[in-house]
């Protein structure tokens, strides 16, 4: 075989259809889209409509409830503050939310920092956050350390 003998499998490609291009062609005067109608124009795009029918979109249940002044907190875990600690990029000693977003662990605070047990503790840290998970706060007094969680959580 040479490269000039190369081809597509047989029905691999195919002619795109042009519409409108005359009688001849089979798709030409409407171009499909038959006589009349909103359909019929151009621009038209009818999402969801089932002609009068009541939409699925309507007929389904509707469940659940958002919140509207729900709190949101920043999650960090604890083997991520560790890592941090053992690269000097944060201070072990005195870790405030403040120095969290400073040292990029947690781009912003939100309604708080919460600090989940996911991860080792070898260090001793001293934690002060908006809210912290009991296996977390069990994990770093185990290590020695303290995680205070302030009282604005407590709401």
């Amino acid at each position: 075989m040479k490269l000039h003998e190369l081809r597509d499998n047989e029905g691999a490609t195919k002619r795109k259809k042009r519409i409108g291009r005359g009688p001849g062609s089979g798709m030409g005067k409407m171009g499909g889209r038959g006589i009349k109608g909103q359909k019929s124009r151009s621009g038209v795009a009818i999402n969801g409509y089932e002609g009068g029918q009541m939409p699925l979109y309507q007929r389904l249940p509707k469940r659940g409830f958002n919140k509207p002044n729900r709190k949101e907190f920043a999650v960090v875990n604890l083997g991520l503050i560790q890592k941090f600690v053992d690269a000097k990029k944060l201070d072990g000693s005195n870790i405030t939310e403040d120095t969290l977003v400073e040292s990029g662990l947690v781009r912003r605070k939100r309604d708080g920092i919460r600090v989940l047990a996911k991860g080792d503790v070898t260090g001793k840290l001293s934690i002060e956050v908006t809210g912290a998970s009991k296996s977390a706060v069990e994990a770093v007094e185990k290590a020695g350390g303290s995680l205070k969680v302030a009282a604005a959580a407590a709401e």
